[in-house]
């Protein structure tokens, strides 16, 4: 059954802590780097067949296996992907940056150019979930920043085959090229290329702790989106809740996997054992159900706190990678919020609801990295390059100035470099 602590009882730092998962997978990541760098497609094949069990003949996902699996999933499904998409884009859409160019009085041009990277890679889960979600959450942005190419890897199933659904979505987003490989050998393969699969600059999409790992590892060579761990979920909730949503709130993220983490506090002690008792009740209905009860066991708690800024007070200490604020008045509340990866307003706005139809990203922050970092969005798919240009009248002003700045680092070579255009250098060196 899940804990019910009372804020006060324990250490705040035991009520506060997260059973992380640790799997020792630095070593096997790193040979597996290796090997997919040294032999290439050759490598991704062995791996396919001794992780997902099954033999292929190409690691491309071609067009014909795209067009059946449209066919599969019905015109009903692909119109619920078409729907979920425009949401998708017109929320991402809003992200867009032009850049900007101004000039100064003396006429030096300073500017900033806003410019997609080449090749977004992104990372899509098998198993018995297969994502098709995150498909459209993490290619639409990278084709909103206009990337001129995005793949996406995912592993087979037995059959050889990717999950119809998220080849569907993969058609909808607009993935250039999909390809058969999972966990961290696609992820290599993406970082440093082989003979199939293009190298990346960017990767993004959630995995395993291998996935993780490997992300962790390759960084530098190319850039990674996040190291994201188990899924999590906080709510804050007053006395006037319903327990049964709130339990099926919880529950939705404990389903995810036996590491994911689902919170509630709230002030009301009644409603902390009423949610408690239906959490118990709610287990029995769910196909996952034995996921979901060690989730709960593990890592799930309910804390009584005396108020609601007590609760605000922890949820920013947590920084949790989804929050509800199940209150009257959740807006009064939302200028509060300092750590969240994404915030859902009301008893009327599950966290189900951003994972699937609403528009935001849902590949977001966990662990705590909510306190400095952000959800999956266009920013990641683009840079920014640095424009500079000064007339000879705007430099021979500060000329002199970028010199001192220079000696005053011992860095004489840059002196020289701002002096030489306005002569002085040459004729100290003449004197």
């Amino acid at each position: 059954m899940i804990r019910i602590v009372k804020l006060g009882d324990m250490p705040k730092e035991e009520i506060l802590k997260r059973e992380l998962p640790t799997v020792k997978a630095e070593a096997v990541v790193s040979e597996i780097i290796r090997n997919v760098r040294e032999k290439g497609d050759r490598a991704l094949y062995l791996y396919t067949e001794k992780y997902d069990k099954v033999s292929l003949s190409s690691l491309t996902v071609g067009e014909e296996e795209i067009r059946e699996a449209v066919e599969r999933v019905g015109p009903e499904f692909m119109a619920l992907l078409a729907r979920a998409a425009d949401n998708i884009r017109l929320f991402h859409e809003k992200q867009q940056r032009s850049g900007f160019f101004f000039t100064k009085e003396n006429g030096v041009v300073l500017g900033q150019r806003v410019v997609p990277v080449d090749r977004a890679g992104v990372y899509v889960p098998g198993g018995t979930a297969p994502l098709c979600s995150t498909v459209l959450m993490d290619v639409i942005p990278a084709k909103i920043a206009g990337c001129p190419e995005v793949i996406l890897t995912t592993p087979p199933g037995k059959d050889g085959k990717v999950a119809p659904a998220v080849l569907a979505a993969a058609s909808v987003a607009g993935a250039d090229r999909v390809f058969k490989v999972g966990g961290a050998q696609a992820i290599a393969a993406m970082a440093y290329g082989t003979e199939t699969v293009p190298r990346a600059d960017k990767i993004v999409g959630p995995g395993n702790a291998y996935v993780a790992e490997a992300k962790r590892q390759v960084y530098g060579a190319v850039s990674v989106d996040m190291i994201a761990g188990p899924s999590e979920i906080l709510v804050i909730s007053d006395g006037r809740s319903d327990p049964r949503v709130l339990a099926a709130d919880l529950l939705s993220q404990a389903e995810h996997d036996v590491n994911a983490s689902a919170v509630l506090i709230t002030d009301c002690p009644v409603l902390a054992q009423k949610t408690a008792d239906e959490i118990e009740r709610q287990l029995l209905l769910l196909s996952r159900e034995k996921i979901a009860r060690a989730s709960i066991e593990q890592n799930g708690k309910i804390i009584v706190t005396d108020d609601l800024e007590e609760a605000l007070e922890l949820s920013n200490e947590l920084a949790p990678e989804h929050l509800e604020l199940a209150v009257d008045d959740p807006f009064s509340l939302l200028g509060k919020v300092r750590h969240a990866g994404s915030v859902f307003l009301g008893r009327n706005t599950p966290e189900a609801l951003g994972d699937y139809l609403a528009g935001p990203n849902h590949t977001l922050p966990t662990g705590g990295t909510a306190r400095f970092s952000s959800p999956l969005s266009v920013d990641d798919f683009v840079k920014k390059i640095q424009v500079t240009s000064f007339p000879a009248a705007a430099l021979d002003a500060v000329r002199k100035d970028v010199a001192e700045f220079a000696m005053a680092e011992g860095l004489d070579g840059h002196a020289r470099s701002a002096l030489i255009r306005g002569g002085i250098a040459g004729k100290e060196e003449d004197a």
